[in-house]
């Protein structure tokens, strides 16, 4: 496998994990059964709902960013780093998980444990939950990472999968997260569904209820191998949730992911398509299925129906909010990265440096990908990924003298564009103000009519909606050409950068414009007025936030906790910054700022506490850094400052303390109430370094 193969490969398993759950989720229980979805919908071929854009589901947050353990500690996971990963990136109470009350949701009861202190496997331990509860499929449906992650190498993406699932699983689920993580795994190198599916089932413990449910659809299948529902209605009989209780038992479950796997026959659509028809936990199933049979199908073109919707793009709902806009190529390379390091191989050097990296690299190297980038406008403009060229097509199908439309891609976006909210994603934008776009593009020779398009970069600001354009209009070059330009200075969020193009000739014509490369690079600078904020998602616009309550309140941003609390924006890569907040002391003891906050356990923080400015370090457990005695108003302006392993923090303008540390190296900003009370922000800055 060379680092291609398996970039392509991962990214194949995400689109299949994207399509299951997409398809999925609309007929998820407890009113849709398998009966219900047939009277309904039939025979399955294509989404069963349209959306604007898909919002988060937990199926595909789990994924990833349970597998940034390996990114915060290193290669070989732990059952204590998969606990710290669970309390560092999943807010408090939601987003992330199905937050269905303690000893309801396996998930929420496991992490109220951990906040207890009690480290796994214990957290999702028979013992301490019992066992029914222990053994609800979560610990299948976020395992697909670990074979993302170890390709060709099964045994090890089991013991992965079993170490993060037993943090609130334990028992026959385990054998659900070793089962998918190594069938994952296997499908790298596989010849055939089957293969992918004895491999897995040798991972699996004999005698277990996991691999009687299993053993018995592949007995079925090989007397019936045509008749699927025949199968599903033997699962229903023998192995239904009458006799798998607790909200989603794995084992019922477990026989659906394996009865789509061999009917579907290793075609990706086919499987995700059966494994909904059949009911139950439709987009758990689904999602886990067709990530298989797309790792060993490989992206392929009659797909094309199933992506476009998709168009590279899924939103996640942890603390980090710029990582909660996915591309999935990305993705996939970073993904990738990661599992080349496991298998001590060569890592390209512009994949690992981008990795980690503040910055957007766009390349259209992969089968299909469009790396979210939409056209709008005529009816008649389409993107069209083309990998034969390595580019983006855009289909200008002839155009008349007037008509034109716009090329963007979406840094952003706001609550109203997404359908629901079950899991609130929160989402921060990915580039700031003072940034560089460079997009590399050419208008092809015109098949028919006047080739006249003309064409100028824009950029469009989310809360008003207006439309910026930077520089002049000209006529698409006839070669490949780097258009650059700088983000404007704005206090509104950027939700689109791209081109916007019209056909200024009186005939009409019929052409492309091809986009073979695009990035923002760059160090940015981020300004928050309240006044151009909304109230989203539970917090406010361009903010992620864990506990407390966060809204506004005029020209305020005003939090209130009877605990901790924090809001945060900016990006999660950037590393030397500093960061200005003119705050209103309200209530309490401790009024802070933040920098370099990698999620609620990791950050640094200044400000003033109980009649003294500190700098601290917070890494599951405070540390001061330093601490001077002040006094100050209710109203001050505070400015943090990381820069290299110096922090700074000034009031008013004045350097007060200063400290050493280089445990975080990178992170979001942010507003913290380190104790009870209530803090307002008449304005927030981010200066990039």
């Amino acid at each position: 496998m060379t680092p291609e193969t398996i970039r392509e490969k991962i990214y194949a398993g995400l689109i299949g994990k994207a399509v299951g759950v997409r398809l999925g989720a609309p007929v998820e229980p407890t009113v849709w059964d398998h009966d219900r979805i047939r009277e309904v919908y039939g025979e399955i071929d294509d989404y069963v709902r349209d959306y604007r854009n898909f919002a988060a589901d937990d199926d595909t947050n789990g994924p990833l960013f349970f597998v940034r353990a390996l990114w915060d500690e290193g290669d070989d996971l732990t059952h204590a780093a998969a606990g710290r990963n669970w309390l560092n990136y999943i807010g408090d109470g939601h987003g992330m998980l199905w937050w269905g009350g303690f000893d309801i949701s396996t998930e929420e009861t496991a992490f109220r444990y951990l906040q207890r202190g009690i480290k796994p496997p214990k957290s999702g331990s028979i013992e301490l939950r019992g066992q029914v509860p222990a053994e609800q499929i979560g610990g299948q449906i976020f395992s697909d990472c670990w074979g993302w992650v170890c390709p060709g190498d099964p045994e090890g993406a089991a013991r992965l999968a079993r170490i993060m699932a037993s943090v609130a699983h334990d028992g026959e689920a385990l054998h659900g997260a070793a089962y998918v993580a190594g069938a994952t795994a296997a499908a790298f190198t596989a010849r055939d569904i089957e293969e992918v599916h004895h491999v897995a089932r040798a991972l699996v413990e004999d005698g277990s209820h996991y691999a009687q449910v299993i053993d018995a659809v592949e007995a079925f299948h090989a007397e019936e191998p045509e008749d699927w529902r025949s199968c599903f209605h033997m699962l229903e009989r023998d192995f239904g949730y009458d006799k798998w209780t607790g909200v989603c038992h794995v084992i019922p479950n477990a026989g659906v992911v394996a009865l789509a796997l061999l009917y579907g026959e290793g075609d990706m659509p086919r499987t995700a398509a059966i494994a909904t028809m059949c009911g139950w936990d439709t987009d758990c199933n689904a999602g886990n299925a067709a990530n298989i049979a797309g790792v060993l199908q490989g992206v392929c073109p009659h797909w094309s129906k199933w992506r476009r919707p998709i168009n590279d793009i899924l939103i996640t709902s942890a603390v980090t909010g710029s990582l909660n806009i996915v591309d999935m190529p990305s993705a996939a390379r970073d993904m990738a990265v990661l599992a080349l390091r496991r298998r001590g191989e060569s890592i390209p050097e512009e994949w690992a440096n981008a990795a980690l990296s503040r910055t957007v690299e766009f390349d259209f190297a992969l089968p299909g990908a469009s790396h979210g980038i939409r056209a709008e406008g005529s009816h008649r403009l389409r993107t069209i990924p083309d990998h034969l060229s390595g580019a983006l097509d855009v289909q200008i199908d002839r155009w008349a003298g007037g008509e034109g439309g716009r090329v963007f891609w979406k840094p952003f976006y706001r609550e109203g564009e997404f359908d629901d909210n079950r899991y609130r994603p929160m989402l921060s934008p990915l580039v700031a103000s003072g940034q560089t776009v460079a997009i590399e593009l050419m208008g092809t020779d015109a098949a028919e009519g006047p080739r006249d398009v003309r064409f100028v970069p824009y950029v469009r600001y989310a809360s008003s909606g207006k439309r910026d354009d930077l520089g002049m209009w000209r006529p698409l070059p006839l070669d490949w050409e780097m258009v650059r330009f700088d983000l404007p200075e704005s206090a509104e969020a950027i939700d689109e950068i791209g081109i916007r193009m019209i056909q200024q000739g009186e005939g009409r014509v019929l052409m492309s414009c091809l986009i073979r490369s695009f990035s923002v690079t760059g160090a940015g600078h981020t300004v928050v007025l309240p006044a151009l904020e909304a109230e989203e998602w539970g917090s406010v616009s361009r903010f992620s936030f864990n506990r407390g309550t966060w809204g506004l309140d005029g020209d305020l941003i005003v939090g209130r906790s009877d605990n901790d609390g924090d809001l945060w924006t900016g990006h999660a890569f950037t590393t030397d910054q500093t960061v200005k907040a003119r705050i209103t002391r309200f209530e309490g003891d401790s009024h802070l700022v933040t920098a370099r906050a990698a999620g609620t356990q990791r950050f640094y923080a200044a400000g003033i506490e109980a009649g003294r400015a500190v700098i601290l370090r917070e890494d599951f457990g405070r540390t001061e850094l330093g601490a001077v005695p002040v006094e100050a108003g209710e109203e001050v302006d505070l400015t943090f400052s990381a820069t290299g392993n110096r922090l700074s923090l000034s009031i008013d303008g004045e350097e007060v303390l200063s400290a050493t540390d280089d445990r975080h190296p990178r992170g979001m900003a942010g507003l913290r109430l380190g104790a009870p009370g209530a803090i307002g922000c008449a304005r927030f800055e981010i200066r990039e370094e």
